[in-house]
């Protein structure tokens, strides 16, 4: 499968540069997005569909930055993604679904039912209902059972196409998930927002205090979001030549992933 890395949001937050790291995959059954960025809507409503965190995190809201636009730069019809697979519901990870409406969105149940159906009132407060009320197509998937390198619970979405691989990884929300693609140049694990920054995987790199602060006042599961940087630091290490681990914000791991395509 061919795979496009786009930014569909760069961030400024006090003291760091942040992307919205979204896969575009081209399937023998269409266009598949891992992620979905800001979308039009976003940049059209800010107050309402993005709430206060903008003030925090500052978008640059570039409507030449979301999916929509960079899939049609690309050639292809916002009506060719037929499936979006979410790592999570937070707003700067599914702003763009309202561009692809009749898209099927892939999640775990678990992060469903936090975001959608039985949130608690910080969810409530966390996820921004109007960037899904134009009557998303949601499929929720339970990985459990399959091993993929390690994670215990995953599971394989042949309904999408072989080789896109759902991963239970709760912790920085109720549902969390990564989503390991098979390319033609290996495996590409993208880890959504269960690390932050390189640095809490590598040990090497400087982790600006402000991403460790806000990755802590936001977690679902601070316990689990430490556990989640020690297992994949101890995948990071064991430097497997055919995976390359991507997370959703940072942007030297964006560049490096598109430098290889």
């Amino acid at each position: 499968m061919k795979v496009h890395h786009l930014n569909c949001g760069t961030m400024h937050p006090p003291g760091a540069l942040l992307v919205c790291h979204v896969l575009l995959i081209e399937t023998a059954n269409g266009l598949v997005l891992v992620d979905s960025g800001y979308g039009l809507d976003d940049i059209a409503e800010q107050k309402r569909r993005v709430g206060p965190a903008r003030r925090f995190v500052r978008p640059v809201f570039d409507v030449e930055e979301t999916a929509a636009r960079q899939v049609e730069k690309l050639g292809f019809s916002r009506d060719d993604v037929r499936h979006i697979v979410l790592t999570h519901f937070d707003a700067d990870h599914i702003g763009g679904l309202s561009d692809f409406p009749d898209a099927q969105v892939h999640l775990t149940a678990d992060e469903a039912r936090g975001a959608v159906h039985s949130p608690t009132w910080r969810e409530r407060i966390r996820y921004q209902r109007p960037q899904w009320q134009h009557g998303v197509k949601l499929v929720e998937h339970s990985p459990d059972g399959e091993h993929w390198r390690g994670f215990a619970a995953a599971r394989e979405l042949d309904a999408i196409a072989p080789g896109i691989v759902l991963i239970a990884l709760p912790g920085h929300t109720r549902g969390h998930a990564a989503v390991a693609v098979e390319t033609d140049h290996g495996w590409l694990l993208h880890t959504g927002d269960a690390f932050y920054h390189r640095g809490m995987i590598d040990r090497q790199s400087q982790v600006p205090r402000a991403l460790s602060s806000m990755e802590k006042f936001v977690a679902f599961d601070l316990k689990r979001v430490r556990a989640n940087h020690e297992r994949l630091a101890e995948l990071y290490r064991r430097n497997e030549p055919d995976l390359l681990i991507i997370n959703a914000h940072d942007p030297v791991l964006f560049e490096e992933a598109r430098a290889r395509v």
